[in-house]
């Protein structure tokens, strides 16, 4: 009998040695003449334990990690014979960083092979499909609404009311858009679903068409996602041959069939109404709006955008009922976030729960504070155009309005953390510079307030007029947040007044506080 064993094909692994010990491993098994079998799963999320190596037991996968090739031997010894190693971490699903989460989005992500449908539905697969093509157009949309599912890219919105509004327009054609250019600092829980279960994906994209009227989809991924790419492109593959993708799907009336599209690396194409450009074969520059994609959107048609994870939710609230998710959350934020822990941060990884944690809990207690020992300054919430939150408001929950509360966004979720030698006053000016230079350029007050912001901050820096150049900071912001086409120029306002209202100290020469942190 074949000893399973299950190593990451996630990008996160691989770069961090996981072919290596691929090959170390079946060298180890080929001098033993021990016939094994590799599974390429996707990653589990716990990031300090890669490449983190699995093997099928009676009781349930044992795992290992972090491996390096020089432990294959000893490691082959123990896998084999169920017994002690220094890299032993236990049961998997024993393991608390996973046994306090809620996976309901990420429940097969490190689980399934991630190239298998018949895996994927070995694990629950397509049984939210199953009843969708049991239900009415509208009878899709009401569980959608009902679950409170709001859209996981950043701003919000809910779900089943975008759904609704496209079901409702008049039109030959209507699209389904998977928006999978991730390209925030400090997140990576798209890459992780598309590299590690990429099924969950596109059944949430087959169920949206069959809510509204569309009969193609497009997933647009970034450029800096290969290994996605080819996991998607041979989903695809999969879904199609198993009758899942295309004319007739799974025997109903309904036909539904998906295009992989890949970006040419611009931030700015991670805007739904930019992204539709690049789809349509031209540069990737922001419409103006309205009138907004859900009436006039890819090729001019009805067109549902929404996240790789607001997608990716939708299999388990077909499945299940509306209740069953919304039964996670709090107040407006229903249902559940995989939360990426990154940066300087002892336990990085993607951490999925109910909304509802504070900021400190999922810091401190799930992220064990700084990698460097040092005490946590600020964190960055919602990639680089989040504001900075410093430790007096860790008290914030993880919610929509509670962030709003506090002129923060939640974002893709994403939490990048800085230790006590950090110097805001640079932060401040990375995020003009960084909306100078992804800038599509089509307004003003993005284009060219990015550049005077970053300009002025180094005016602050080097101590020339400061109270005048901070007034002239505020200024810029208020100017980019209300006169900006879209949300970069809009939203750099986020981390730079966070920064100004919260590390004021650091806007000027020589900050004192940084001499003393070292």
């Amino acid at each position: 009998m074949k000893m399973r064993i299950f190593i990451p094909g996630d990008a996160a692994a691989i770069a961090v040695g996981a072919d290596e010990v691929v090959a170390a491993l079946e060298q180890a098994a080929q001098r033993r003449g021990l016939p094994i079998q590799i599974i390429r799963n996707g990653s589990r999320g716990l990031c300090w334990l890669e490449p983190m190596v699995e093997v099928a037991t009676v009781k349930g996968r044992v795992a290992y990690g972090p491996v390096a090739p020089p432990d294959v031997p000893s490691l082959f010894e123990a896998m084999a014979s169920n017994g002690p190693h220094p890299l032993r971490l236990g049961l998997a699903d024993e393991m608390p960083w996973l046994k306090r989460q809620s996976r309901l989005t990420f429940a097969r992500c490190g689980i399934v092979d991630p190239r298998s449908v018949e895996d994927y539905c070995a694990h629950g697969g397509y049984k939210g499909l199953g009843r969708a093509l049991s239900l009415s157009s509208a009878e899709i949309i009401a569980e959608v609404v009902a679950s409170g599912l709001r859209g996981r890219g950043g701003a919000g919105f809910p779900t089943g009311i975008k759904w609704k509004t496209v079901a409702d327009a008049s039109a030959d054609r209507k699209f389904i858009v998977c928006n999978a250019d991730e390209g925030d600092s400090g997140t990576f829980a798209d890459r992780m679903i598309l590299e590690g279960d990429p099924f969950v994906v596109i059944e949430g994209m087959t169920i949206a068409g069959i809510a509204v009227g569309a009969s193609k989809g497009y997933i647009y991924v970034r450029s800096e996602y290969p290994h996605a790419v080819v996991a998607i492109n041979a989903a695809i593959q999969a879904a199609r041959s198993a009758g899942l993708l295309g004319l007739r799907i799974a025997g109903s009336a309904h036909s539904f069939d998906l295009e992989l599209r890949v970006g040419a690396g611009a931030y700015v194409c991670g805007e739904e109404t930019s992204l539709l450009e690049s789809l349509e074969g031209r540069r990737g520059l922001v419409r103006a709006k309205p009138p907004l994609p859900a009436h006039k959107g890819l090729f001019g048609k009805p067109t549902v955008i929404n996240n790789v994870l607001s997608f990716a939710a939708i299999p388990f609230i077909l499945d299940n009922g509306a209740k069953a998710y919304a039964d996670f959350g709090m107040g407006r934020s229903r249902g559940t976030m995989p939360i990426q822990l990154a940066g300087n941060i002892r336990y990085g990884g993607l951490f999925e729960t109910a909304f509802g944690l504070t900021l400190g809990e999922l810091v401190d207690d799930i992220g064990g504070g700084t990698f460097t020992g040092r005490p946590v300054r600020a964190v960055q919430v919602g990639g680089p155009l989040g504001a900075y939150f410093p430790r007096a408001l860790f008290d914030t929950r993880f919610d929509y309005e509670a962030f709003a509360a506090r002129d923060g966004l939640i974002g893709h979720g994403g939490i990048v953390v800085f230790d006590d030698t950090v110097d805001m006053a640079k932060q401040a000016r990375f995020a003009f510079e960084f909306c100078a230079v992804e800038s599509c350029g089509k307004c003003t007050p993005c284009r060219i307030g990015s550049t005077r912001g970053a300009e002025t901050i180094d005016k602050i820096r080097a101590g020339e007029r400061v109270a005048e150049n901070l007034a002239v900071v505020e200024d810029l912001c208020n100017t980019m947040k209300f006169g900006s086409l879209c949300a970069l120029g809009g939203f750099t306002p986020y981390p730079v007044m966070s920064a100004l209202k919260n590390f004021r100290e650091d806007f000027g020469p020589a900050p004192t506080r940084l001499e003393a942190a070292e």
